[in-house]
């Protein structure tokens, strides 16, 4: 699994011109599933992600999770984010996971989350053609790959 995390101060999706996803301050996460990513993945990631300690304090470094400023996330289930760009000019998604099972770890994911102490989880529309808006604070951008994690 592959994330891209922004720090935002807010962020939100929209399918057929109608807000289906919103949050104020937190992450807004675009999240990749690849071939071969599990269950097990799904959870290490989340955990990562939830405890990262980007946001800040009095001082004004960065030292607080989203549990710590009660933020929420805004998850956005991105194929692209598996493209290999290596050959040509044209991406291969070849290395993306098959819709079915992209929407389970997808959907687990966000579970996960919540069972890491994060209670606001907005969601964009598995496979629709989103239009995502965000207000980035920073900005604050961060890309993890669940295999590296796992090293």
């Amino acid at each position: 699994m592959k994330a891209v995390i922004q720090r935002v101060a807010e962020a939100s999706v929209t399918v057929d011109e109608k807000v289906i996803g919103k949050i104020e301050k937190g992450f807004l996460i675009l999240l990749g599933v690849e071939k071969g990513d599990d269950k097990t993945e799904a959870q290490v990631l989340s955990k990562k992600i939830a405890g990262l300690r980007v946001f800040c304090d009095e001082q004004d470094k960065m030292n607080l999770s989203l549990s710590d400023i009660g933020g929420g996330v805004l998850v956005i289930s991105n194929f692209t984010l598996c493209a290999d760009c290596r050959k040509g000019r044209r991406p291969s998604f070849d290395n993306a996971a098959r819709p079915d099972s992209a929407l389970e770890l997808y959907e687990y994911f966000c579970e996960c989350m919540k069972s890491n102490g994060i209670e606001q989880i907005e969601r964009g529309k598995f496979g629709a053609d989103m239009k995502v808006s965000l207000l980035n604070d920073g900005p604050v951008t961060l890309i993890i790959d669940s295999k590296e994690l796992s090293r």
